[in-house]
């Protein structure tokens, strides 16, 4: 039998943010741990800062791998497992990147070999230290990397889609090394799939790497188009879910959600339950997902400054680490038993070519079509239009009807093709 979805939470250190790592405090750690775990979550992803632990590209820091473990440590004496993220990299509108690669040393993230090397080694640095824990589930390379390789970043690190498939390959295999069989991984946000010019793509996203990974956030344009209470609000992170499977080669790759929030003021506090629960139980009506990770467990404390105002209350505990509704919708989808999401047969089709992407996007052609067919009552997933003809990838995917974003209306008639 599949093994139940996992639920858990992006660890947002409530004291110092993730600054935490200069003046580690476990004591505190822990206390954040009893407040997460007092939730019955099962797991937390956690974000070392690169610069914190590599300032230097031939020094790790002993002493910052050294708090690593005790937080990994603390939180499997808490029934949590850890999957840790190395790159950061972005994180709340900020960037993390070592002075080794910047201003005067300015150096390409994605294609300068010195810099690969580095990154590789702290990889594989991380990875052997946890090898040996057995709540340690696995290395993300780090957090929204491509936001780096592209506009609307101010200063992007240029690459190709060629380049990044082996960048990819390369650290990926850095972190097996290290701790070989865990469950490795690479992760990016939304442009990936909605960007045309990103050199991060979809194929590498779905077969790279143990899972595929999705970040969901309504503010890309998706609830300033329909509202937080629309259809294309509450199921966008199970849009992005099914998305992601028209790329996979594998029909059983798991899909892990491993960012989703209710950002304010598009979801005003007083509706961040209501929008947490419908989009919950929208991922989980997914078959082969993995797990569902909340951004954040954590409210930024308002005594650090220039963060974006939506971040300070992201989190579903506050700063002084009281459960906020939001944390009761989440204990309560953890604690549930539920059946195992029927096939989606119906598959809408998708561009394969990487310039098309934007057709997927909010207000294109492939997204409203989607959300279409959610509205009239269906459960769609996705198809590449290259396989749209397969009817061994159709099969295996338990899809049984094919249809095309001209060919959905938005009545309850729509035409389709039976496989």
């Amino acid at each position: 039998m599949p093994p139940a979805v996992r639920f858990g939470v992006n660890y947002t250190p409530s004291v110092g943010w993730f600054h935490h790592w200069l003046d580690f405090d476990l004591d505190s750690v822990r206390a954040d741990l009893d407040s997460i775990a007092a939730l019955g979550l099962d797991h937390v992803r956690v974000f070392p800062l690169w610069p914190y632990f590599q300032p230097n590209r031939s020094l790790i820091r002993k002493r910052a791998v050294e708090d690593l473990l005790r937080l990994v440590d603390a939180a499997g004496e808490r029934g949590l497992d850890v999957t840790v993220d190395g790159l950061q990299g972005h994180l709340s509108s900020f960037d993390f990147v070592p002075a080794w690669t910047r201003s005067w040393h300015r150096r390409n993230l994605f294609t300068d070999p010195e810099v690969i090397e580095g990154q590789a080694a702290y990889l594989h640095t991380l990875a052997a230290a946890l090898a040996d824990r057995p709540n340690f589930l696995g290395m993300t390379l780090g957090n929204e990397v491509n936001q780096f390789s592209a506009p609307p970043h101010p200063d992007p690190d240029r690459a190709t889609g060629a380049q990044i498939d082996a960048w990819l390959e390369r650290l990926l295999a850095a972190c097996e090394k290290g701790a070989p069989g865990r469950m490795h991984l690479h992760a990016e946000y939304d442009a990936t799939w909605y960007q045309d010019d990103q050199p991060f793509t979809p194929a590498q996203a779905a077969r790279l790497g143990a899972v595929t990974a999705v970040h969901s956030w309504v503010f890309n344009g998706t609830a300033q188009r329909h509202g937080r209470a629309s259809v294309p609000a509450e199921h966008h992170a199970a849009y992005l879910v099914e998305l992601s499977k028209a790329w996979t080669d594998d029909p059983h790759r798991p899909v892990w959600l491993q960012e989703v929030g209710a950002p304010a003021p598009l979801v005003p506090p007083e509706h961040a339950a209501a929008f947490t629960e419908a989009t919950v139980a929208n991922a989980l009506d997914c078959p082969g997902l993995w797990g569902v990770t909340w951004w954040c467990s954590h409210d930024v404390s308002r005594s650090l400054a220039d963060f974006p105002e939506l971040e300070y209350g992201l989190g579903v505990l506050t700063n002084d680490r009281r459960p906020k509704d939001t944390a009761a919708v989440l204990a309560r989808a953890a604690r549930a038993h539920r059946p195992l999401p029927a096939p989606r047969t119906t598959a809408l089709v998708v561009p394969a070519v990487p310039g098309r992407r934007s057709r997927c996007a909010p207000g294109g052609p492939v997204f409203d079509a989607f959300f279409r067919l959610v509205a009239d009552g269906a459960r769609p997933t996705t198809v590449l239009d290259t396989r749209a003809g397969d009817t061994g990838h159709l099969a295996a995917r338990g899809i049984t009807e094919t249809v095309t974003p001209e060919q959905v209306l938005p009545t309850t008639s729509r035409g389709g093709t039976r496989s």
